[in-house]
């Protein structure tokens, strides 16, 4: 048995492979038992892909209904399409050799600003967490070379606070709720950030992701120092008001969208995989809430936790994700 099972009082894998899922399947044989799994595309074809795709528009965007778009400056198009987005290159291995992907890589892309932030999500606001987030999908889908990612990561650099860390630029400023909702909701000069404040360790960990994912940025000396940022937080509230709680530290989701333990170690495991006392203490806590089942929870907030067939999905999923840093860091 491989030594990352070891360090487990349950063996993972039966459990993960029991429900018969192909996508999951694959992962599993490819990522944890090393095993030859077949070429992705076989993944492209499955009815919950078709599912998906079904609704891509033409310029490769998906639409979000009308009944939910409330403001004109906010471009609802490329949230809907960063959030399908996340499902197929994360769950089905989508990248730029299917057309399908092609297009909701470009229409991503024409988001992106001569600045070369993605911007849209927060009407003209910056939004570094977010374009963190989708550059790191872009770069899994076989951008990784394209000089538009390049620029995107210029930008990231240049918007750091002076910790060397990420925050919201317009969380760094203490508005008022009505000047929030306007700055967010209708057209403004974008807000330049406070430098001189905290990082946020919900931000700086979304933005991680695209350093993770990317072969030469991972390996940057702003990864690094960014990483040992975020692991001197685990477990605390954040600097602001946003996602503030200490309890969404384990509150799990996957595709990963927010911050969380997961998702923050699934990142620093590719960047820096070296046990310290933080990383030790966040494995730790894995190791000591895996469940009777050899599974993990999708969240660990009391109350929180649903038991539909799209929750027993996530935690599948969740599993897999911290079985693989397991691996990376044993």
């Amino acid at each position: 048995m491989d030594g990352w099972r070891r360090l487990l009082r349950l063996d993972p894998v039966p459990a993960l492979l029991a429900p018969g899922e192909e996508a999951l399947q694959y992962f599993v044989r490819r990522d944890l038992l090393e095993e030859e799994a077949g070429p992705i595309c076989r993944l492209w074809r499955l009815p919950e892909v078709k599912k998906i795709l079904k609704k891509q528009q033409l310029d490769g965007s998906w639409d979000r209904p009308v009944s939910k778009k409330k403001h004109k400056h906010i471009n609802y198009n490329l949230i809907e399409t960063w959030k399908q987005f996340r499902f197929l290159v994360e769950q089905f291995g989508f990248n730029r050799e299917d057309s399908a992907a092609e297009r909701a890589a470009e229409f991503l892309f024409s988001c992106q600003t001569e600045k070369g932030d993605i911007r849209g999500m927060l009407a003209n606001q910056y939004a570094n967490y977010y374009t963190g987030a989708i550059l790191s999908l872009l770069i899994k889908a076989g951008y990784e070379d394209d000089l538009r990612i390049e620029k995107g990561f210029q930008w990231l650099l240049s918007m750091r606070q002076d910790d060397m860390g990420w925050s919201g630029p317009i969380i760094t400023h203490d508005f008022d709720r009505e000047t929030m909702y306007r700055l967010t909701s209708q057209y403004a000069e974008p807000v330049e950030p406070d430098r001189s404040r905290p990082f946020s360790h919900n931000w700086t960990g979304m933005v991680l992701r695209a350093f993770a994912a990317h072969s030469k940025y991972r390996k940057s000396e702003a990864a690094k120092i960014a990483a040992k940022l975020l692991k001197s937080r685990f477990f605390q509230p954040d600097c602001y008001t946003s996602y503030q709680a200490a309890s969404y530290w384990v509150r799990f989701q996957y595709p990963f969208w927010w911050n969380n333990l997961v998702a923050a170690l699934d990142s620093i495991s590719l960047i820096d995989p070296s046990r310290d006392e933080q990383m030790e203490k966040a494995l730790e806590w894995l190791i000591d809430h895996q469940e009777e089942d050899g599974l993990w929870k999708a969240t660990y907030v009391s109350g929180k936790e649903a038991n539909n067939a799209k929750a027993v999905e996530t935690r599948l999923w969740v599993s897999l994700a911290i079985c693989r840093v397991l691996k990376r860091v044993s």
